[in-house]
Parts: structure tokens; sequence; C-alpha cells
């Protein structure tokens, strides 16, 4: 067993698609030394709730009467356990043999810190786990529609935030903030700032946590050495919701860390040069509405996280 690691798994929707990452985590066949000393899954207000019979033995649900978002969970699995050290996973991952002992192994001599590791789709695309401190002209450059094609481009990766130093090297590499798929937490301290800001609903509470545990001097890294395989979009559902909640998380911050007035205006210049970019399109044959576009980009700009679920 894993003295001291909690691991907290926040779940809205089926449980079947879960119990793989559970079952590597609890299962049978894991030796019990790479096993945490707890396991918390927080069904944070299912659609169907999830039955505590479902679950590996070892697993211990916590439910809400309430769907709160990605944070809410988390705070809710944080304040129960009783660890020194939380592994917060999200419900669509892959983990290696061995994942959570060597993640405790690797980030003990650098602790108290925020520690997370490379991710990657099914297809073995990195997810760039590790990342700059967010940007007005980051976010400026992922809404221009113009530059899409070109993303695959170390330049377009380094213009949206992707720390490529991090991302190809080795062992444990200091970085701004880190996804928060996988993300090794030290407990009191994150209780200490208030936990995840529960005004987020999903997206970007990970980096507004571990900018404020900046602030107090606790450091954020990648393990490099360490990969899982993330499924992605697991409880965001629709692409309009998903972009919904993204583009309102990345207000809020502004609101919090930067300037929210100069991030709409960069990104409403960034919808006008994509209303031009469509119109080529369309006259070239593209099926493509321009102005159906530009009136969806501008809600979302003006409009998107004033109306999210509590």
């Amino acid at each position: 067993m894993i003295d001291g690691l909690s691991v907290v798994v926040p779940v809205h929707g089926p449980i079947e698609p879960v119990l793989p990452l559970l079952e590597a985590l609890v299962g049978g066949s894991v030796p019990e030394g790479d096993r945490p000393q707890r396991v918390i899954l927080v069904d944070d207000a299912s659609p169907i709730a999830v039955e505590a019979d479902r679950l590996p033995q070892g697993v211990e649900l916590v439910r809400r009467s309430a769907n709160g978002g990605f944070g809410v969970a988390v705070n809710t699995g944080l304040r129960e356990a009783s660890t020194p050290l939380v592994l917060v996973l999200n419900s669509d991952l892959d983990l290696p043999a061995g994942f959570c002992r060597r993640l405790a192994e690797h980030a003990a001599p650098w602790q108290s810190a925020v520690v997370g590791c490379r991710n990657e789709s099914e297809s073995g695309a990195s997810g760039y786990a590790a990342r700059t401190w967010p940007t007005i002209s980051h976010q400026v450059v992922e809404w221009l529609i113009p530059l899409a094609s070109q993303r695959h481009r170390d330049l377009l990766h380094r213009a949206v935030g992707h720390d490529l130093s991090a991302d190809r090297g080795t062992g444990m590499v200091p970085v701004d903030w880190v996804s928060g798929a996988a993300l090794l937490l030290p407990r009191e301290e994150v209780l200490a700032v208030g936990g995840f800001d529960e005004g987020y609903f999903m997206y970007t509470e990970e980096v507004d946590l571990q900018l404020r545990l900046r602030e107090r001097g606790i450091p954020a890294l990648l393990d490099a050495d360490l990969t899982v395989v993330h499924a992605g979009g697991g409880s965001s559902g629709t692409e309009a919701r998903r972009r919904r909640w993204l583009v309102g998380a990345r207000m809020r911050y502004a609101r919090k860390h930067g300037n929210v007035h100069a991030l709409r205006a960069g990104m409403t210049a960034a919808s006008a040069a994509n209303l031009v970019w469509n119109a080529g399109r369309r006259i070239a044959g593209r099926d493509v509405r321009p102005l159906a576009v530009l009136r969806e980009e501008l809600s979302l700009i003006h409009r998107a996280g004033k109306d999210l679920p509590r």
C-alpha cells in the first residue's frame, strides 16, 4: 500500500467507462505495493446514481446531491481524504502499471509541490500537459480559424502556451502549470488556499489553483517519465457545451488574474478575421456560413460563463 496517498476520481455519468480505471487502481491484479491508501470516487450527481455494489472492493463512494462541476467534486474528495497527498484523476484515463507508486516516488523529493505527468490521446498524440501561464495572445491565436491547419508546428504550439521543452524533456521538470487530467496535490496546502475555485464549472480551474499555490511558494512540475492515456471529453458532452464552458472559464480567469475586457476585445478582433477568412472560403465553394459562425463566436465571447449550471 502507498501510505499517505489517496486517489480522488470525480464522475458525472455512467460508471461503466470508469470501471477499467478503478480496476487499474485496486483490482485483483494490482500488487499491494502499487495500491493507494484510499480511492475515493465522487459521484457528482450523475443522472443515474452510481451504485456502490458496482465498484471494485476498496473504492469508497461519496455522492453529491447537485452537479457542481469538476472543482466542486474534487474539493469534496479532498475534504474526505485524510492523507498528505491526493492524486486527482480524470475518469477517462488509462494508467500504466505501477503508475501511482512511481509518481509518488518521483515526486517525494520535491514536496510540497503540484505534480503532473505527460498525457497522450489513444492515437499517441501528445496532450501537452505542461503549459505556460495563459495570456491574451495565447487565446487569440487559438481563436483564429486561419491558423487551425498550422497548429502542428512548434511555433503555433508555443503561441498557445505549450511548454515544448518540458514536453520533450525527461525526469522532473519545473513548469508554470500542468494539466488537471492527472494531478498530484499536497492536500493541506491546497485546502489552505481554499481548494479549487468552485466558480469554474469545468476547465481552467487547475490553472487558477496552481497560480494561487505558486504565490505561496508551491511549485508545479511535470514528471516527464510517466505517461497516461487520456481519452478526453468524457464529461463534456457536446462540442457546443464544451466550448461554452471553456470560454466561460477563461473569462473568469481573466477577471481574476488579468484583463477580461482586453481578452474580449482580442477575441472579438479574431472573430472579425475569422469572418473574412470564412467569407473567402464560402466564395471558394466551401460549406461554411460566415455570419452564423460570427454570431456563435460573439455569443460565446460576450455571454459564456454567465449561465453555467450550478
